[in-house]
């Protein structure tokens, strides 16, 4: 269904962000993503050189590549386009991300060790979802490879990660009840938060 009709404007600007997910002969999954803003009209930077229309403002790309656990084994980061050239000191602290999942706190790890001035916003963006895109490209093709082994949805011993995190995958709703029954009505276990230690 599409939108509905908008009022009358005049196009300005892209941001075209495609996200692709590999799995590599050695077992390992390669995720990448990558970035482009484009403008329908040239214009003249602060420096005073000028930007044609449609040449990139900002082409930047990452590629994670990831163990069957969700970790980052690898990441490489690259800056075809950018304002500054200062912007190439945002590749570097990408390294920080090496060892972290993609899974619960994804976010507040990319926060930590990426946010403010200590990382690039726009591979920032990208970075944050990466997860999804990691597990959109991993978690099905491992549900095929069990189809084809002849194991079932409905058989799984354990509930997929997305269940409870979507309205369609309300463990209370009929997409449960349908594809695993066995999990209606399943909740997420949530860790208690650690109390700090008593002074007394």
């Amino acid at each position: 269904m599409p939108l509905p009709e908008p009022a009358p404007r005049r196009y300005l600007h892209t941001r075209a962000v495609t996200y692709r997910g590999y799995l590599r002969e050695d077992g390992l999954w390669d995720i990448e993503a990558e970035l482009a803003d484009t403008k329908t009209y040239g214009f003249t930077r602060s420096d005073g050189s000028e930007k044609p229309a449609g040449e990139p403002i900002h082409h930047m790309l990452i590629r994670l590549t990831i163990d069957e656990s969700m970790t980052i084994r690898a990441i490489a980061t690259a800056m075809d386009h950018a304002p500054f050239g200062e912007c190439q000191q945002g590749n570097d602290p990408m390294q920080q991300m090496v060892g972290a999942t993609l899974g619960p706190g994804w976010r507040q790890a990319i926060e930590k060790a990426l946010g403010g001035v200590r990382g690039c916003t726009h591979l920032r963006e990208l970075l944050f979802n990466m997860a999804t895109a990691a597990y959109q490209a991993v978690f099905p093709w491992r549900e095929r490879e069990r189809r084809l082994a002849g194991i079932r949805p409905g058989e799984a011993r354990e509930p997929p990660y997305h269940l409870g995190r979507c309205i369609a995958w309300d463990t209370d709703g009929a997409v449960v009840a349908r594809h695993y029954p066995q999990f209606v009505g399943w909740q997420r276990v949530r860790m208690p938060k650690k109390n700090p230690p008593s002074s007394t």
